[in-house]
């Protein structure tokens, strides 16, 4: 009974915990954040305002129960997977020991530097770091078709909710916890060969102050119905749950655009922005042409596979004519 219990309390841990986007806490702040959204800005009553922020047509669709269902499958996966992932201990040590053995002479050239501005400069890295490598790996999975396959299983949602972020194909899961572990430990190297045991994250109950300005900021409203726009300044650098909703619309002008996960600025950067500019009602999931099922679990897990298999085999077969050409050519 007790194991039963304990594997409850594991698959729904992450609303407990601080680290994570679900966490009860960000939650309650993202439906208060909605609601004074709604309510001031939009002057919508507040009868209203709660009936559209718990739209039952949205958190009970399709789509969204399959979301529901494809977080508890692949909190199992996750399980069973974790222990054999690359971890960014073992990348910060790796890392960390090339640079000692090399011929450098930069270790322990900051260790007299103010721990403030040590442990400033450090989150502030480990943020930029996981940001813009979730931007790149974000914009990889778009435009390279072996890749496009796994994450259009994300994009596959026909309405958005908080338990959407969730809704990754497992392949799509073991890429990003590699970019993490890769990301954050390249950083942990390189900050402890630098400044030595000056290194220490500033953190709010444990996550970096960075990240948890994130959250409480309404992280959760980016997979939601609730188009909260900024500023167009302020969605230069940081992006907007509407930005982020226009990221999963299929319009046709929404395309390949607000690929960032916190900072817009990536997007400014490299030519991918998408200011909103009061879209309503916009339209989720993927294109007629390329259309898979957005509730039905077999696909969802199983046709990205199969994708993959058929680009591999055409790939092989090509290889093989082209080959065989050159040799015939010969």
């Amino acid at each position: 009974m007790m194991e039963w219990i304990d594997l409850g309390f594991g698959l729904f841990s992450d609303f407990a915990n601080p680290k994570k986007r679900l966490f009860f806490g960000y939650l309650g702040l993202s439906i208060l954040i909605a609601m004074i959204w709604l309510i001031i800005f939009r002057k919508t009553p507040l009868s209203e305002s709660l009936a559209r922020i718990f739209d039952r047509k949205v958190f009970f669709s399709g789509s969204a129960m399959a979301d529901y269902k494809v977080f508890l499958i692949n909190r199992l996966f996750t399980g069973f997977i974790s222990p054999l992932l690359l971890t960014q201990v073992g990348i910060a040590t790796a890392i960390y020991m090339a640079l000692v053995r090399s011929d450098l002479t930069w270790w322990g050239i900051y260790s007299d530097a103010s721990k403030t501005l040590v442990v400033a400069l450090f989150s502030l890295a480990m943020f930029l770091a996981d940001d813009f490598t979730k931007y790149l790996v974000h914009r990889w999975m778009h435009k390279w078709p072996m890749l496009w396959s796994i994450h259009k299983v994300h994009h596959s949602a026909e309405t958005l909710t908080p338990m959407t972020v969730y809704r990754i194909h497992p392949l799509e899961g073991i890429l990003y916890a590699s970019r993490s572990a890769v990301a954050q430990g390249s950083v942990i190297s390189v900050f402890y060969y630098l400044f030595g045991d000056q290194v220490d994250l500033y953190t709010v109950v444990g996550v970096n102050v960075l990240v948890f300005m994130f959250h409480v900021s309404g992280s959760n409203l980016r997979h939601s119905h609730i188009d909260i726009r900024y500023p167009k300044w302020v969605e230069h650098v940081l992006i907007s749950p509407a930005q982020h909703q226009l990221h999963h619309s299929v319009a046709e002008e929404h395309f390949d655009k607000n690929y960032g996960a916190a900072l817009a600025l990536w997007d400014w950067l490299f030519g991918s922005l998408y200011v909103s500019e009061g879209q309503h009602d916009m339209k989720f999931g993927l294109l007629a042409s390329e259309r898979q099922s957005a509730s039905e679990l077999s696909t969802l897990y199983f046709a990205p596979l199969c994708e993959i298999y058929q680009r591999l085999k055409r790939n092989s077969v090509r290889s093989v004519r082209f080959v065989s050409k050159a040799l015939r050519e010969k």
